[in-house]
C-alpha cells in the first residue's frame, strides 16, 4: 500500500483549531487583565487590559492645583503608553505559553 500524501493533513487542521481556539481563548483572557502604567514619579497613573484598552487615568490633585497644563498633558500620554506597553508584554507572556515562542501574524 502506498501511503496517502494528504493523510495527515485531517490531523494537521484539527491541530491548528484547536490551537486557535486555545488561542482565543487566552486572548479573551488576558483581556480581563490590567497592567498599570505611571509617570511624574506616580503623579499620574493609567490602567489598560490585555485587549489594550485604556481602563482608567488617575491624576494626582496636586499636579491640576499647579495649573502646568501641558506637563499635566505630557505625563498623561507617558502613563497611557507605559501601560499599553506593559498590557502588550503581559498579552505577549500569556501567548507565549501557549505558541511555544512561535511568532503568529496577527497575535502579539
Amino acid at each position: 500500500m502506498s501511503k496517502n500524501p494528504f493523510g495527515n493533513i485531517g490531523n494537521i487542521v484539527r491541530q491548528a483549531q484547536a490551537m486557535q481556539d486555545q488561542l482565543a481563548k487566552v486572548q479573551e483572557q488576558a483581556a480581563t487583565k490590567v497592567a498599570e502604567g505611571s509617570a511624574g514619579g506616580g503623579m499620574v497613573t493609567a490602567r489598560a487590559n490585555g485587549a489594550m484598552e485604556i481602563v482608567s487615568v488617575t491624576v494626582n490633585p496636586e499636579v491640576m492645583k499647579s495649573g502646568e497644563s501641558d506637563l499635566l498633558q505630557d505625563m498623561i500620554v507617558a502613563a497611557t503608553n507605559d501601560a499599553l506597553r506593559k498590557a502588550k508584554d503581559l498579552m505577549a507572556g500569556e501567548m507565549k505559553a501557549i505558541t511555544g515562542g512561535m511568532k503568529i501574524p496577527g497575535f502579539f
